[in-house]
């Protein structure tokens, strides 16, 4: 018996202490890459409305790719703010992928008045990836611009991404800042935080670090050559954006960041809306994970075993967290105290403290480098205090959620699925 005691002991020492120490340890990385990004790449920037070209350098045309599958309530304001890009040569692509609503009939008169707008036409549903790659087939220029059929490119975003093409032959895609349209629910505003502090901070500080786990499917421009050369996008991938960043990537191609590519999107603002977006990322994150866990054993693939480590720990980090959330539940009805040495079964002694002034700290972190573009970064500052409370733990149920919908669930091409968009809300003042 005291062996078995002492074996516990020790191993639920060592479950709380992973609990606690992995997201610390991980939050005090993203904000250490993060600044280190911020004052390589951002900072010298700042004063440009355009970046500045080199020597030679001209800027080429691109394609800007718009997919839509039901969106008649977004497509007209999608499209004008694409089609009044300040930029010198471009066309705007839209796929409407078999839509049931009357999204058909938007575009083909927006089309008539617009020389600089083409329109893709799939009679059934065939999913975003391949949507995708019937408008980089038909799309005039090597570069293009991919955004959601509800998402509003800022004016200027086109050319910070063009930039590290036209200069760095090695990219093969840059992936833009989404910034939340609706604010008015907690949800949104807590979604605010979130896109900074968790997804502009993590994509800065992976750069930092050498490699991004995905570019965000809402605002990335691609190489065309590079697209063609790994299949374009995985039809059979529910997130298609993930896995072409880690085909790319593992081809050789560089993945970068841009801050300054700015898009204005809409996110789901109901617990059911969010909780299948969520489940849908999560499920997406494990079948690249189980995809390309073969890069552990490659030698030549050694720039992605950071990535590879860092999905499999969170993804061991949810269930440890899991595992403590049960043992801890049996113990309100169960005289099991023997097997649990400390008072607290979620977090060793008082550390939450800790561990909430660490997430307080990112989000300020975050606040000060996305408020460089963003205005009003200031005002969802207090309402971050519900983010680990909130989406802690939905992330935590999605991500153990997914890994068993992913080696059980049916397999099949991914399609689309209108989402929860919440309210419409006027695009928020952006900084210049």
């Amino acid at each position: 018996m005291m062996t078995f005691e002492l074996f516990w002991h020790s191993l639920w020492h060592f479950v709380l202490a992973y609990v606690f120490y992995y997201p610390l340890f991980m939050s005090t990385l993203w904000i250490i890459g993060a600044i280190f990004f911020y004052y390589k790449n951002e900072k010298p920037y700042l004063k440009y409305i355009i970046p500045p070209l080199r020597g030679n350098e001209s800027w080429q045309g691109v394609s800007i790719l718009i997919p839509c599958y039901n969106e008649g309530q977004n497509a007209i304001e999608t499209i004008t703010y694409a089609l009044n890009v300040d930029y010198p040569e471009f066309e705007v692509i839209a796929i409407n992928d078999g839509s049931k609503d009357d999204t058909l009939e938007i575009l083909i008169a927006l089309a008539k008045d617009h020389p600089k707008l083409k329109v893709v036409n799939l009679a059934e549903n065939q999913g975003k990836a391949l949507g995708l790659q019937a408008g980089a087939l038909l799309a005039k220029y090597e570069y293009l611009i991919c955004i959601d059929g509800d998402a509003l490119i800022d004016k200027y975003c086109v050319h910070w991404m063009v930039k590290h093409f036209i200069r760095y032959p090695e990219v093969a895609a840059v992936t833009g800042n989404p910034r939340i349209r609706n604010r008015t629910s907690l949800l949104g505003k807590i979604q605010v935080g979130e896109f900074s502090s968790i997804v502009g901070m993590i994509k800065r500080a992976q750069r930092s670090f050498g490699r991004l786990f995905t570019v965000s499917g809402v605002i990335t421009g691609f190489r065309k050559a590079a697209v063609h050369e790994v299949g374009y996008w995985s039809p059979d991938m529910l997130t298609e954006d993930i896995d072409v960043t880690w085909k790319l990537q593992r081809n050789g191609w560089d993945v970068r960041f841009e801050p300054r590519a700015l898009v204005w999107i809409l996110m789901p603002e109901t617990l059911s809306g969010l909780w299948k977006q969520r489940l849908r990322w999560a499920m997406g994150g494990v079948q690249v994970m189980l995809k390309n866990f073969k890069v552990l054993f490659m030698h030549k693939q050694t720039h992605l075993w950071g990535l590879m480590t860092e999905l499999m720990l969170s993804t061991l980090w949810a269930y440890s967290m899991l595992l403590v959330f049960v043992i801890w539940f049996i113990s309100l009805f169960f005289p099991i105290g023997y097997l649990m040495p400390q008072q607290s079964p979620i977090l060793p002694d008082q550390s939450s403290v800790i561990l909430i002034g660490a997430c307080l700290i990112q989000f300020a972190v975050s606040k000060w480098l996305d408020g460089h573009y963003d205005e009003g970064m200031g005002k969802n500052y207090y309402w971050m205090i519900w983010y680990p409370f909130a989406y802690w733990l939905l992330n935590l149920f999605t991500a153990v959620t997914a890994l068993p919908k992913v080696l059980f669930g049916k397999k099949g091409r991914a399609r689309w699925v209108s989402p929860d968009r919440g309210v419409h809300q006027q695009v928020p003042k952006k900084k210049r």
